[in-house]
Protein backbone atom coordinates (compact mmCIF):
# COMPACT_ATOMS: atom_id res chain seq x y z
CA UNK A 1 0.00 0.00 0.00
CA UNK A 2 1.08 3.29 -0.85
CA UNK A 3 0.90 6.49 1.66
CA UNK A 4 0.99 10.21 0.88
CA UNK A 5 3.99 11.37 2.14
CA UNK A 6 5.19 14.59 0.92
CA UNK A 7 4.54 17.23 -2.39
CA UNK A 8 7.97 18.68 -4.16
CA UNK A 9 8.25 22.12 -5.71
CA UNK A 10 11.20 22.27 -8.03
CA UNK A 11 13.02 25.73 -8.53
CA UNK A 12 15.86 26.33 -10.71
CA UNK A 13 17.25 28.19 -7.08
CA UNK A 14 15.94 28.17 -3.68
CA UNK A 15 15.60 31.89 -3.76
CA UNK A 16 13.22 31.75 -6.25
CA UNK A 17 11.35 28.76 -5.29
CA UNK A 18 11.06 30.48 -1.55
CA UNK A 19 9.89 33.81 -3.29
CA UNK A 20 7.39 31.61 -5.15
CA UNK A 21 5.65 28.91 -2.41
CA UNK A 22 6.00 31.69 0.58
CA UNK A 23 4.03 33.79 -1.52
CA UNK A 24 1.54 31.45 -3.08
CA UNK A 25 0.64 29.98 0.61
CA UNK A 26 1.87 33.09 2.62
CA UNK A 27 3.53 31.40 4.90
CA UNK A 28 7.60 31.13 5.58
CA UNK A 29 9.18 28.00 4.70
CA UNK A 30 12.09 26.36 7.15
CA UNK A 31 15.50 25.22 6.65
CA UNK A 32 15.88 21.94 5.52
CA UNK A 33 19.33 20.98 4.04
CA UNK A 34 21.85 19.57 1.25
CA UNK A 35 21.12 15.76 -0.35
CA UNK A 36 24.71 14.84 -0.84
CA UNK A 37 24.32 11.96 -2.96
CA UNK A 38 22.37 13.92 -5.61
CA UNK A 39 23.90 17.71 -5.13
CA UNK A 40 20.72 19.10 -4.41
CA UNK A 41 18.97 21.29 -1.19
CA UNK A 42 15.58 22.13 0.01
CA UNK A 43 13.24 24.25 1.90
CA UNK A 44 10.65 22.58 4.22
CA UNK A 45 7.01 23.70 5.07
CA UNK A 46 5.13 21.57 7.61
CA UNK A 47 1.53 20.53 6.92
CA UNK A 48 -1.40 18.88 9.03
CA UNK A 49 -1.72 15.04 9.30
CA UNK A 50 2.36 14.39 9.06
CA UNK A 51 2.76 15.57 5.42
CA UNK A 52 5.06 18.28 4.18
CA UNK A 53 6.07 20.56 1.72
CA UNK A 54 9.65 20.16 0.10
CA UNK A 55 10.99 23.19 -2.13
CA UNK A 56 13.97 21.52 -3.92
CA UNK A 57 16.84 22.66 -6.38
CA UNK A 58 20.35 22.00 -7.70
CA UNK A 59 22.85 23.01 -4.98
CA UNK A 60 25.49 25.55 -6.72
CA UNK A 61 27.70 24.46 -4.19
CA UNK A 62 27.77 21.14 -4.21
CA UNK A 63 29.42 18.56 -7.04
CA UNK A 64 27.19 17.43 -9.98
CA UNK A 65 26.89 13.94 -9.68
CA UNK A 66 28.10 11.38 -12.99
CA UNK A 67 24.35 10.17 -12.61
CA UNK A 68 20.86 11.94 -13.48
CA UNK A 69 19.71 13.86 -10.61
CA UNK A 70 16.24 12.71 -8.65
CA UNK A 71 13.24 14.22 -9.63
CA UNK A 72 14.17 14.97 -13.21
CA UNK A 73 16.05 18.18 -11.74
CA UNK A 74 18.88 17.89 -14.55
CA UNK A 75 16.06 19.16 -17.01
CA UNK A 76 13.92 21.48 -14.99
CA UNK A 77 13.56 24.82 -16.29
CA UNK A 78 11.27 27.75 -16.25
CA UNK A 79 9.31 29.37 -12.88
CA UNK A 80 9.29 27.01 -9.99
CA UNK A 81 6.02 24.85 -9.65
CA UNK A 82 4.68 21.85 -8.10
CA UNK A 83 6.77 19.22 -10.09
CA UNK A 84 6.66 15.58 -7.87
CA UNK A 85 4.43 13.81 -5.03
CA UNK A 86 5.77 11.45 -2.68
CA UNK A 87 4.28 7.80 -1.72
CA UNK A 88 5.32 5.93 0.94
CA UNK A 89 5.60 2.69 1.33
CA UNK A 90 6.38 -0.05 3.85
CA UNK A 91 8.56 -2.35 1.94
CA UNK A 92 10.37 -0.40 -1.02
CA UNK A 93 11.91 -3.96 -2.62
CA UNK A 94 8.21 -5.21 -2.80
CA UNK A 95 6.54 -2.37 -4.45
CA UNK A 96 9.67 -2.05 -7.09
CA UNK A 97 8.70 -5.59 -8.23
CA UNK A 98 4.68 -3.80 -8.42
CA UNK A 99 6.54 -0.96 -10.62
CA UNK A 100 9.80 -1.39 -11.83
CA UNK A 101 9.24 2.09 -14.01
CA UNK A 102 9.35 3.61 -10.60
CA UNK A 103 13.19 3.22 -10.44
CA UNK A 104 15.89 1.44 -8.29
CA UNK A 105 16.21 1.99 -4.70
CA UNK A 106 18.97 4.47 -3.42
CA UNK A 107 19.72 4.31 -0.24
CA UNK A 108 20.12 7.94 2.06
CA UNK A 109 20.73 9.67 4.61
CA UNK A 110 20.94 12.88 6.03
CA UNK A 111 21.93 13.77 10.00
CA UNK A 112 19.68 11.12 11.88
CA UNK A 113 16.74 10.23 9.18
CA UNK A 114 17.36 7.49 7.22
CA UNK A 115 15.21 6.29 3.66
CA UNK A 116 15.47 4.56 0.71
CA UNK A 117 14.27 6.51 -2.43
CA UNK A 118 12.77 4.76 -5.96
CA UNK A 119 15.15 6.46 -8.24
CA UNK A 120 14.68 5.56 -12.27
CA UNK A 121 18.05 5.93 -13.99
CA UNK A 122 17.67 8.47 -16.02
CA UNK A 123 15.78 10.45 -13.26
CA UNK A 124 12.66 10.32 -15.25
CA UNK A 125 9.65 9.12 -13.25
CA UNK A 126 6.59 7.23 -15.79
CA UNK A 127 3.73 9.21 -16.96
CA UNK A 128 5.52 12.64 -17.61
CA UNK A 129 6.73 12.62 -13.72
CA UNK A 130 3.71 12.20 -12.52
CA UNK A 131 3.58 8.83 -10.96
CA UNK A 132 4.77 9.15 -7.40
CA UNK A 133 8.23 9.02 -6.47
CA UNK A 134 8.23 6.29 -3.78
CA UNK A 135 9.97 6.29 -0.56
CA UNK A 136 10.10 4.19 2.34
CA UNK A 137 11.36 5.84 5.48
CA UNK A 138 13.91 3.55 7.85
CA UNK A 139 12.92 4.01 11.90
CA UNK A 140 10.79 6.35 13.26
CA UNK A 141 12.74 9.67 12.38
CA UNK A 142 10.42 11.44 9.86
CA UNK A 143 11.03 15.14 8.47
CA UNK A 144 7.29 16.34 9.48
CA UNK A 145 7.55 15.89 12.87
CA UNK A 146 10.38 18.17 13.40
CA UNK A 147 8.92 21.20 11.65
CA UNK A 148 6.93 24.11 13.22
CA UNK A 149 3.73 23.24 13.06
CA UNK A 150 2.09 26.11 10.15
CA UNK A 151 -1.38 26.18 10.04
CA UNK A 152 -1.72 24.95 6.82
CA UNK A 153 -3.62 21.69 5.79
CA UNK A 154 -3.68 19.60 2.03
CA UNK A 155 -7.23 19.60 1.03
CA UNK A 156 -7.19 17.93 -2.73
CA UNK A 157 -3.95 17.30 -4.49
CA UNK A 158 -5.27 17.42 -8.21
CA UNK A 159 -3.30 15.25 -10.35
CA UNK A 160 -3.63 15.64 -14.37
CA UNK A 161 -2.52 14.03 -17.63
CA UNK A 162 -3.94 13.02 -20.75
CA UNK A 163 -3.55 9.60 -19.45
CA UNK A 164 -5.39 10.02 -16.05
CA UNK A 165 -7.08 6.61 -15.93
CA UNK A 166 -3.48 4.81 -16.28
CA UNK A 167 -2.63 6.58 -12.58
CA UNK A 168 -6.08 6.17 -11.43
CA UNK A 169 -5.63 2.63 -12.06
CA UNK A 170 -2.10 1.72 -10.87
CA UNK A 171 -1.73 4.31 -8.05
CA UNK A 172 -5.60 4.24 -6.99
CA UNK A 173 -5.44 0.63 -6.14
CA UNK A 174 -2.39 0.87 -3.85
CA UNK A 175 -3.35 4.70 -2.17
CA UNK A 176 -6.74 5.11 -0.67
CA UNK A 177 -6.33 8.88 -0.04
CA UNK A 178 -9.58 10.89 -0.83
CA UNK A 179 -7.30 14.00 -1.16
CA UNK A 180 -5.46 12.66 -3.87
CA UNK A 181 -7.67 12.97 -7.46
CA UNK A 182 -6.66 12.38 -10.91
CA UNK A 183 -8.33 14.18 -13.96
CA UNK A 184 -7.44 13.92 -17.62
CA UNK A 185 -6.03 17.31 -19.03
CA UNK A 186 -2.81 18.56 -19.87
CA UNK A 187 0.75 17.32 -18.26
CA UNK A 188 0.19 19.40 -14.19
CA UNK A 189 -0.40 19.16 -10.76
CA UNK A 190 -2.57 21.64 -8.29
CA UNK A 191 -2.23 21.58 -4.75
CA UNK A 192 -5.38 23.04 -2.50
CA UNK A 193 -4.58 24.04 0.45
CA UNK A 194 -6.01 25.53 3.53
CA UNK A 195 -3.79 28.06 5.32
CA UNK A 196 -4.41 30.36 8.23
CA UNK A 197 -5.16 32.90 5.91
CA UNK A 198 -7.64 31.15 3.64
CA UNK A 199 -7.49 28.78 0.91
CA UNK A 200 -4.41 29.10 -1.24
CA UNK A 201 -3.38 26.93 -4.51
CA UNK A 202 0.29 26.22 -5.71
CA UNK A 203 0.65 24.58 -8.34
Amino acid sequence: MMRLDHLAVAAQSLEAGRAHVEEALGLRLQPGGQHEHFGTHNLLLGLEDGLYLELIAIDPGASAPAYPRWFDLDRFTGVPRLRNWICAVDDLSAALLRHPGAGQAVALARGDLRWRMAVPVDGILPLDNLFPALIEWQGAAHPAARLTPSGARLLRLVVTHPEAAILRATVGAELHDARVVFEPGPTGMRAEIETPHGPRVIE
